[in-house]
């Protein structure tokens, strides 16, 4: 992990998609962008979706303007329906850590796909792809596929209050986890964006025994548990919080965890589907030393697909049907076409020097807009860690949510648009996290500090 002060090695990209290039919206030059295929998709698109979108980020509601259809990516790049074409630090919001389209998932996919979609029976890929997780992350001695992120935490947690035989939650404030109804809670991502408080639809009944404690602030989860003892089942965390932004854990923060949950009988949680295999191979969790009873994974592990999974202790994870009475279930659960996705990516991640290359270029953006926000006196923080680098329009560090809520949403709302003139594509979003993959290098991070530090000197005030 870095404050991201380092530089990058990494070779320059090469393309993997269709050989189209348009050259409009790349680099640092300010842009003059035709949008206007978007903007009649997105009219249609209306009349058929809520908002005009299946997921509510991308609406571009918080930063104003409307959103680009994509048409087709290739390696570090997304190219729109217009032929504008961005560097994309997006990346299908985490699992694209190889980039669009590489070659190896390509073919993996195209293989699997030309045997069968799906069999709602065993396959000999998912052994494979779950041996080669367990041999990242040494806490999951067993593990259940399911098919999305959500999925996995409301199957964990179901888990947890079986195991402890006790019904209590404790998430923190800022920290996303999914939209089972349990856990929209002063969640972050979508529903800050979107300044929604808990959910309509959401009984309070249902969220009774959630419990929300302060991120970076072990004594919040000490007071929760001294006011419902022998109560609480699990505490379930992002390890590295990306869902409000990038908002690293403290020195001691995971560690205070683990000895709280362990010393009152509850299970540690980690919910590592956004940093499992972006933090470090072994995700968060091998990063930081700290072993949790139970993980929650997605993203990275499906090759872009969709896909989750959830593991942890063989003690507990035997309570999940057959073996055991906790149900759980799921027809495309272990799909043969992302499991060979996710075992492609995953293989091609453990190369050496792989991670490494990563990391460096993360660094370097976040010390691209450091150094351009000190030229220009603009108040910003921007850390790194793994292949994740996220910022805040801020003067403090920022440690938990309230800090995070304190950013300026106007900055950040024309520092997006300026980035998308220049053909830089970030998530539309203050409070979500940035990637790189294994397709940025060297132009690329040359090309995001220029746009960087153009469109920051004109924020300066």
């Amino acid at each position: 992990m870095t404050d991201g002060t380092g530089t990058t090695e990494a070779p320059a990209s090469g393309g993997t998609g269709p050989a189209h290039r348009s050259t409009r919206g790349h680099g640092s030059e300010r842009a003059a962008r035709s949008t206007a295929e978007s903007a009649r998709l997105f009219a249609r698109a209306l009349e058929l979706f809520p908002g005009g979108v299946n997921s509510p980020v991308r609406a571009f509601r918080s930063v104003g303007g409307e959103p680009l259809f994509i048409r087709y990516g290739e390696g570090a790049y997304v190219v729109d329906v217009d032929g504008n074409r961005y560097i994309d630090h997006v990346l299908s919001w985490g699992p694209l850590v190889l980039g669009h389209a590489h070659p190896a998932v390509v073919r993996a996919l195209t293989d699997a796909a030309s045997r069968g979609t799906s069999f709602g029976a065993p396959t000999v890929a998912e052994i494979e792809l779950a041996d080669e997780i367990r041999s990242r992350m040494i806490g999951l001695e067993r593990i259940r596929m399911v098919n999305s992120g959500t999925e996995a935490v409301m199957s964990a947690i179901r888990l947890a209050r079986a195991f402890t035989k006790r019904a209590g939650i404790v998430k923190f404030a800022g920290c996303y986890h999914g939209h089972a109804d349990l856990m929209l809670v002063q969640a972050g991502s979508g529903v800050a964006t979107l300044s929604l408080p808990d959910s309509p639809g959401v009984p309070p009944q249902t969220v009774s025994h959630t419990h929300v404690a302060r991120y970076n602030d072990a004594d919040s989860v000490e007071s929760l548990f001294r006011a419902h003892p022998d109560d609480i089942a699990a505490v379930i965390v992002e390890p590295v919080a990306g869902n409000m932004g990038l908002v690293l854990p403290g020195d001691t923060f995971l560690q205070d965890l683990r000895r709280i949950t362990s010393r009152h009988g509850a299970l540690l949680i980690f919910d590592e589907v956004m940093t499992g295999f972006r933090v470090a191979l072994g995700g968060a969790q091998a990063a930081y030393g700290v072993t949790p009873d139970l993980t929650t994974l997605g993203k990275v592990i499906g090759g872009g697909l969709p896909v989750g999974a959830f593991g942890g202790r063989q003690d507990i994870m035997d309570m999940i049907a057959p073996a055991g009475p906790v149900y759980q279930a799921g027809t495309l659960s272990g799909n043969p076409v992302a499991m060979h996705a996710g075992l492609a990516t995953l293989r091609e991640l453990a190369r050496p020097g792989v991670q490494d290359s990563l990391e460096r270029n993360a660094a370097a953006l976040a010390e691209a807009l450091r150094a351009a926000a000190g030229r220009h006196g603009v108040p910003l923080r921007a850390a790194s860690v793994g292949s994740m680098f996220g910022f805040f329009f801020v003067d403090s560090p920022v440690t938990d949510w309230d800090g995070a809520s304190a950013s300026d949403r106007d900055r950040f709302a024309a520092f997006f648009h300026g980035m998308l003139d220049r053909g830089v594509y970030l998530a539309p979003s203050p409070f979500e996290a940035g990637f790189v993959s294994t397709a940025h290098g060297e132009t690329e991070v040359a090309a995001f500090a220029a746009a960087a530090e153009d469109t920051i000197a004109s924020l300066a005030d």
